[in-house]
């Protein structure tokens, strides 16, 4: 019988400082001005925005939720300042993204570069490896458990706030002792164990984010909009670093699955806009519904309704109509998950195949004129 092998010792991995990081992005580079002139969009497209416009004016006057869900792609093509607009304007009532979008946010706010090779990266084993992307998402997010925040919080606040402060082993040892079935018990005891095996001291960790205008996550915690990650376990770089922990990441994306069934709670008469991301957004979003239409449901409520979603991507959509319901199985439409899922899940479905920086400058104006 064979053995069962045996798990990498991931405690051992050689990270290396982002400073010699050939990063291929630098956010001055690429941020979009919200204020320049729109870049030109079709005359179809130009429809589905005044479309999606109005329905987002429609879900603010009725305090409905106007979710924005997004790929990492737009935080990699310049759309921070869009998004921050939006959030100023009250537009935008949640953001979500995955777990990309959270370290290229990070990585410019701190540094003002992201992204690498990932080719060349993976043949020299360091793809990923770099040293502070790691340690500062899980200080974070070890900081923020123990506080019970979500990841989109505790990274927002982490960001905002220059760094955290973490407090005396003994202090985390005493609460343990004295209360271990507590619901920040396991918070507790994963960051007791992250600061003495990677010699993290109590007291302030000083983190500075000379770009923090630029992230997404630090001005949604300015404007205290919640701001959810979905990330998977073994999906993103920060897996790459000694200090990974899934339970961490784990924990604090299960808070944010609860945020987000919150927003969606509130979304009888409102939008969704499902920018770039094909995977996260349609998986997340029909679980999230289901929770949401059960609880209603057992007090007697009727389920969600009168909502719209306008799903944007640059593929073509399966050269399908997606106004007119979901494709047969024998088209190759049917199996876009990010068209399909959002669909089947009753509300109106719009789809633009567009630019997702083009889009969101034109919605930002056409909402800017109303």
């Amino acid at each position: 019988m064979n053995e069962y092998p045996t798990p990498l010792d991931l405690n051992q991995l050689r990270v290396y400082p982002l400073a010699e990081r050939r990063s291929m992005a630098r956010i001055e580079d690429i941020l979009v001005d919200p204020d320049a002139p729109c870049p030109p969009c079709e005359d179809a497209a130009r429809g589905i925005i005044e479309r999606c416009a109005e329905r987002v004016l429609a879900a603010r006057r009725r305090e409905a939720a106007v979710m924005f869900i997004y790929g990492a792609h737009l935080v990699k093509n310049g759309a921070a300042a869009i998004v921050e607009r939006l959030l100023e304007g009250g537009w935008v009532t949640h953001l979500a993204t995955n777990g990309a979008g959270s370290i290229h946010d990070w990585e410019f706010a701190f540094q003002n570069w992201s992204t690498e090779s990932v080719e060349q990266n993976v043949a020299t084993g360091t793809f990923g490896t770099w040293d502070e992307t790691g340690r500062n998402l899980h200080l974070a997010l070890l900081a923020g458990g123990v506080r019970g925040e979500g990841y989109g919080v505790a990274l927002g606040r982490f960001i905002q706030e220059d760094g955290v402060t973490l407090p005396e082993p003994a202090e985390l040892e005493q609460l343990l002792r004295d209360n271990p079935g507590h619901p920040l018990a396991p918070a507790r005891a994963d960051l007791l164990v992250a600061m003495k095996t990677h010699g993290l001291a109590a007291g302030r960790h000083e983190v500075r984010h000379p770009w923090k205008h630029t992230s997404i996550f630090g001005q949604a915690f300015k404007h205290r909009v919640p701001l959810t990650v979905h990330p998977g376990i073994g999906y993103d770089i920060i897996a790459n670093h000694p200090m990974f922990n899934g339970a961490v990441i784990g924990r604090a994306a299960g808070v944010d699955f609860r945020l987000f069934g919150a927003a969606v709670e509130r979304l009888a008469g409102g939008a969704v806009l499902s920018v770039g991301s094909a995977i996260m957004a349609p998986q997340v979003f029909e679980k999230s519904l289901s929770c949401v239409n059960n609880l209603r449901l057992q007090a007697g409520r009727p389920i969600v309704q009168d909502h719209s979603f306008f799903v944007v991507d640059l593929q073509d959509g399966g050269n399908w109509d997606w106004t007119q319901g979901e494709p047969p199985k024998s088209s190759p439409a049917y199996y876009l998950r990010f068209c399909k899922s959002f669909s089947r899940m009753g509300g109106e479905m719009n789809y633009l195949q567009c630019d997702n920086v083009v889009f969101a400058h034109n919605l930002l104006e056409r909402l800017r004129r109303a």
